[in-house]
């Protein structure tokens, strides 16, 4: 056997990693055969949460963030999907895209929360995204001064990029 075709042997990770791949290919091609030959509405809005769950699974048996991270994003924006289209309580726009923020919010910190819980490494960074879209989709569900205060932050947060900008250079020198 030649150096060039020598492996090294596998641990147990990349073992749960390569299962957890093959699984979530089939999933997959499952979830996407069902939604090509079964046609309804209701189908059609629960494609991205389970294909979010279905990444999800994969990531939590692989231990491996990999996985993880596009199921809480995709999780996130189906069930903000299925909150604002398939809600039989009529909402305004302005309520619309608050619930879906807050769901798609739900999902960066599913994020943090499953990669604390099921891998190696807590992906913290997650629950920026988050919390903005928490901060933003809470702001435009109450309405009133909030929408005031968002369209004030809209406009001047830029500002917050200017200070940091100033502060790295101050503390640089």
């Amino acid at each position: 056997m030649s150096p060039s075709t020598h492996q090294l042997p596998q641990t147990q990770s990349d073992r749960h990693s390569a299962v957890a791949g093959g699984a979530l290919l089939i999933a997959i091609g499952l979830l996407i055969l069902v939604a090509q030959n079964v046609q309804t509405q209701a189908l059609g809005l629960l494609f991205l949460p389970a294909l979010g769950g279905i990444f999800l699974v994969a990531g939590i048996a692989a231990h491996h963030p990999g996985f993880i991270i596009p199921g809480g994003i995709l999780t996130g924006i189906g069930v903000g999907a299925v909150l604002t289209q398939g809600s039989i309580v009529p909402l305004s726009e302005t309520a619309q895209g608050g619930m879906f923020l807050l769901a798609f919010a739900g999902g960066w910190f599913l994020i943090t929360v499953l990669t604390a819980a099921f891998t190696y490494r807590t992906q913290w960074w997650a629950l920026i995204p988050g919390t903005i879209m928490l901060l933003i989709g809470g702001g435009l569900l109450i309405g009133g001064a909030a929408l005031n205060v968002l369209e004030f932050a809209g406009r001047w947060w830029p500002l917050i990029l200017v200070a940091l900008g100033l502060v790295i250079i101050v503390r640089r020198k």
